[in-house]
């Protein structure tokens, strides 16, 4: 049960859904209850280091931007089945992966959408098109750079991850609705 000193924290984008985007949403998609609003569930960031067959160093250096990034030790992924042609066998590390819930998922979306984002070079919104038919999104990024905690002159190569957003909406404009009301700067 969280204290009424623990409610002063709460993250600016959890304060932001819970006044502002419930209202709306109720409105708009006609719900008799604010439990029935979408809500977010967790967002998962995904990297899959390819050339880590190669150099098993690479895994360890986005391994630690990655807890960089989002505060959070990742889980490294291994390979599920051997391919000859890549001359990977199973079991060894290729990517890694972590799972944000709660106040770090909040501060972490909040962070990707006021201060990653419009880093990127010739920012024009992200494709608004990205939903998988369930109410998830899913963001390709390019570059680690775009975060503040990378240091440009600390690092090595230059990687992308995928940021999956998964919510609790049935459909993907309830999905949209919410993610722009909350300020995710979608193109189309």
């Amino acid at each position: 049960m969280k204290t009424g000193e623990d409610k002063k924290n709460l993250p600016r984008l959890k304060e932001k859904y819970r006044k502002e985007v419930i209202p709306v949403l109720l409105r708009e998609f006609s719900y008799r209850n604010p439990m029935e609003a979408p809500h977010i569930e967790k967002i998962v960031i995904n990297v899959g280091v390819g050339e880590a067959v190669q150099n098993v160093k690479m895994l360890d250096v986005v391994v630690g931007e990655i807890k960089q990034i989002t505060g959070q030790s990742p889980l490294v992924a291994k390979a599920k089945k051997s391919i000859a042609g890549f001359k990977l066998r199973a079991g060894m590390p290729i990517g890694c992966k972590v799972t944000l819930r709660a106040d770090r998922m909040y501060e972490f979306l909040d962070r990707l959408i006021s201060v990653a984002l419009p880093r990127i070079r010739d920012f024009r919104g992200i494709n608004g098109n990205s939903f998988d038919g369930n109410g998830n999104y899913t963001l390709g990024i390019k570059e680690q750079i775009i975060f503040p905690e990378i240091k440009y002159e600390s690092v090595t190569f230059i990687h992308g991850f995928d940021i999956t957003i998964v919510t609790s909406a049935k459909t993907d404009k309830e999905c949209k609705t919410m993610l722009k009301l909350m300020g995710m700067p979608f193109r189309n």
